[in-house]
């Protein structure tokens, strides 16, 4: 009995942590880790864990969490104490109170996503941590390649104020070329940059064999004249770019002579149109603005750190510090896409609904499935500042996300796919009177009527439960047997009202209707969006945006409330 109650809470927790499943390895693992006298049994002891295993789990997750209150209370309330001990993140290197600027510096090619949200996150956090500057800084000097879009500019900023940002500074990379220019040309003259005329597969060509480009000692005289037939149009795409002087013999053959500023004919820039011709690269804009700025701290990608080797040949030539430079591995979470390009591409073909879309990892597609922003804070604190790339699983975001919702979300019955069940024995009206969240009796009841001449609906998903002999609960009503159950309908029979005959005899509980609002759950899958259709319960007044939980389906945001139908979101379970 004492082995049995041990796997039984091993197996309650796993379920608990991981979604309502429970995995048969990490519950046995866990029962022999705590009991090694268990070990020389471990043959015997499978078949119990499998068995209880297969319980567990067809349970909805509302029993789990109550079976496991009941026989191990103790795991909430050190839950309730890791909870307080909030994950920290460790101290800056070289930074002084109040003297802490930080810069993110998206691109608005795109909406704004998880992946871009660990630098972000990290520099807004440690910004606030030292009393410093956060400055937002729009990178939008590729018109061509990364072109970018008026409504994203709009859209990374509402994202970056419902995570909770306090944005000090706005700049945009695109209202600054004539400062790029400025530097461009200090930079020829003391001779830092010339001007190359080469054909590409020339320069490349000599460039991977470490030779110098045939333009790259000619007299500053020559090179600022070529410079100016850059900015007139004498030169035409293609013709002619702006490099930077390196180290010839650099081991890595990108960072010799990297370019600076190229030329685009017909740029069309959403911002400044055609006004401007010579456009500067990433590493030159970024660099020049981040002594401008002031800023002190960068937080970038591992694979940036190449960008970080072109750029401080710039910072050298002026005799500037350069920022110090925090690198972190690439964050991803597996089974949602990240990529901007495939996400277009799905809008473009139609297989996603929008930036929005809830399969998508947009910050705006986490919001609009119930994601809330403390969450994806709290996650990329916990992941911190490694250097290796983390994947992380949807289960992660959703646990720490249930905790947060958990106390704020009402409760309410969604069946989908109704089967109608019949009930004789019972032929007076009841009305069940439910509680909008268990632990807060303040927010009032629900009131679901039963009538003994209606039938209750009960989901399609309960079926493997309804044979003929068994016994069920209808949650918060009363007990039956079931007679006869086919697609078409359930027959049942009245026994009992009290809950206490069902919870001694382990029958199973299940949710129900009896009239109430058509309503449709859109449940992300992969790369699926499945639809499931039922019934709310009558009464239900819920709002847009609202995250609500539909007891033995889920927690969900609420995405549409019109007369003939309520839509709602999947979040987890």
């Amino acid at each position: 009995m004492e082995t049995e109650m041990l796997i039984w809470k091993y197996a309650l927790i796993n379920a608990y942590q991981h979604g309502g499943k429970a995995n048969s390895k990490a519950v046995m693992s866990k029962a022999l880790g705590e009991n090694p006298e268990l070990r020389p049994r471990a043959k015997e002891i499978i078949p119990l864990v499998n068995g209880v295993i297969e319980r567990v789990n067809s349970m909805s997750f509302e029993e789990q969490e109550a079976k496991l209150r009941e026989i191990y209370p103790e795991f909430f309330e050190a839950k309730k104490e890791k909870k307080e001990e909030k994950k920290c993140l460790p101290s800056l290197p070289k930074a002084e109170e109040g003297k802490v600027i930080t810069r993110f510096a998206p691109n608005p090619d795109g909406a704004f996503h998880l992946g871009n949200a660990r630098a972000a996150i990290l520099s807004h956090e440690y910004a606030r941590l030292y009393s410093g500057k956060f400055i937002l800084r729009f990178d939008d000097t590729d018109p061509k390649v990364k072109r970018p879009e008026p409504r994203f500019y709009e859209w990374i900023k509402e994202d970056l104020e419902w995570l909770g940002f306090q944005i000090d500074e706005i700049h945009i990379a695109s209202d600054r070329l004539e400062l790029y220019y400025d530097y461009a040309e200090r930079l020829i003259k003391m001779g830092g940059a010339y001007v190359c005329t080469c054909p590409p597969e020339k320069f490349r060509e000599l460039r991977d064999r470490g030779i110098a480009c045939p333009h790259r000692e000619e007299p500053i005289e020559v090179q600022l004249e070529r410079w100016r037939k850059m900015l007139n149009g004498e030169y035409r795409e293609g013709e002619a770019v702006v490099r930077i002087k390196t180290d010839l013999k650099h081991p890595n053959p990108a960072v010799r002579e990297w370019p600076a500023l190229r030329i685009i004919d017909k740029p069309d820039h959403p911002r400044v149109g055609d006004k401007y011709r010579v456009w500067p690269l990433y590493n030159f804009a970024s660099a020049i603005d981040d002594h401008e700025l002031g800023v002190t701290h960068i937080f970038r990608g591992q694979e940036h750190a190449e960008n970080e080797t072109r750029q401080r040949y710039l910072y050298r030539y002026f005799g500037w510090e350069y920022p110090r430079t925090v690198h972190h591995g690439r964050l991803s979470i597996e089974g949602v896409i990240l990529s901007k390009s495939k996400t277009r591409r799905g809008i473009q073909e139609g297989r996603y609904l929008g930036w929005d879309d809830p399969r998508l990892g947009t910050i705006r597609a986490l919001r609009r499935r119930g994601i809330q922003p403390e969450a994806i804070r709290e996650l990329i604190i916990e992941v911190g500042l490694k250097r290796s790339d983390t994947t992380i699983s949807w289960d992660n975001l959703a646990a720490i996300n249930r905790r947060i919702v958990e106390p704020m979300a009402n409760r309410y019955f969604f069946v989908a796919e109704p089967v109608p069940m019949y009930i004789e024995g019972y032929d007076e009206d009841f009305i069940a009177e439910i509680p909008l969240h268990p632990d807060c009796p303040e927010r009032g009841v629900r009131r679901l009527k039963f009538e003994p001449d209606k039938p209750v609906y009960v989901s399609k998903d309960d079926m493997g439960l309804f044979k003929p002999g068994s016994f069920v609960r209808l949650k918060d009503l009363f007990n039956v047997e079931i007679l006869e159950a086919g697609e078409d309908g359930i027959k049942t029979r009245f026994h009992s009202v009290e809950y206490e005959v069902a919870r001694e005899n382990r029958w199973r509980m299940v949710h129900w209707v009896t009239e109430g609002k058509p309503c449709e759950v859109l449940v992300p899958h992969g790369d699926e969006l499945l639809v499931r259709k039922g019934i709310l319960e009558k009464g239900a007044e819920v709002k847009v945006d609202e995250v609500v939980q539909f007891e033995r389906f889920g927690f969900v945001r609420i995405d549409r409330v019109a007369p003939e139908k309520v839509v709602a979101i999947f979040a987890h379970r």
